[in-house]
């Protein structure tokens, strides 16, 4: 193992639980070296959990171990599992569809649930509300840190059996692309799209040339307008809409300095469509 540690959740900062986490993990190994992909998930907002492992996990050294806790269910039947992606990352959560993004898009080749009477926080067994310090945290740390081998987190599990959310692809179909807010860049409001660059490339769309965009949610149209295709948002003047790659080589929407998301209330999903279409 490399001894990484990467913390995600919706805990906040605003108490004492992620320091809690670090704790746990810092009582397995002083060596760790733990870091954050962020503690800012909405609450409960598994969707977003997902897409976040995505945006960081392919980034990360082979042999990091991720702990993602978004789980709305704890406490319930839902397993607690480790998986193995196909880089030989490893990922410690609850299986509610947080790995729906990457096992899509990375890969998962194996699946353990995590045997609680081993690998559980000593002197915890009473506590069934806080898993992601007594189980999530400790499990990691001990497999980060070469306690444990990923055989010895439990029993194997078909990869089949993860819980994930439907993720439809986008397409191109008589030169009008379709595809859905996937994701926002949150502290811009950009949109994020799951429209890769490589299916844009198709609308033969040069840089500086407009295209047409729609969105709509629930089959009721809340944006339709022009807007140009630039490289970056110094293509475009203060306020003009934009569209552009972005840095998972995907194509996203944006107000230059403002929030595209605020300012036409945008959401994310399988339910909020786009659709992109070559002026002439």
């Amino acid at each position: 193992m490399t001894n990484l540690l990467v913390f995600q959740s919706d805990f906040g900062i605003s108490d004492g639980a992620v320091s809690a986490m670090y704790g746990v993990a810092l009582s397995v190994n002083k060596e760790l070296k733990i870091s954050d992909i962020t503690h800012d998930i909405p609450p409960f907002n598994v969707w977003e959990g997902s897409y976040r492992l995505l945006q960081t996990v392919p980034y990360w050294p082979n042999g990091t171990v991720f702990v993602s806790v978004v789980d709305p269910g704890v406490g319930c039947d839902r397993r607690s599992i480790v998986v193995k992606t196909t880089d030989e990352q490893y990922i410690v959560t609850p299986d509610n569809g947080t790995l729906t993004h990457l096992k899509k898009k990375v890969g998962i080749t194996a699946v353990r649930m995590i045997d609680e009477t081993v690998n559980r926080l000593p002197r915890s067994g009473e506590s069934y509300t806080f898993h992601g310090r007594d189980v999530y945290a400790y499990t990691g740390a001990r497999l980060a840190a070469g306690v444990i081998e990923f055989e010895e987190v439990g029993p194997e599990v078909s990869v089949n059996s993860l819980v994930e959310f439907p993720l439809v692809d986008s397409y191109l179909s008589n030169n009008r692309i379709t595809g859905i807010i996937e994701i926002l860049d949150i502290r811009f409001g950009n949109l994020w799209t799951n429209i890769p660059r490589s299916i844009f490339n198709q609308l033969e769309v040069e840089i500086g040339e407009k295209v047409t965009v729609e969105i709509e949610s629930g089959n009721q149209q809340v944006y339709a307008h022009s807007m140009t295709y630039g490289r970056s948002f110094a293509d475009s003047s203060l306020g003009e809409a934009l569209i552009y790659v972005n840095s998972l080589d995907n194509m996203g929407i944006a107000l230059n300095q403002a929030s595209f998301a605020k300012t036409y209330k945008i959401g994310t999903g399988s339910t909020w469509e786009i659709t992109i279409v070559k002026e002439k």
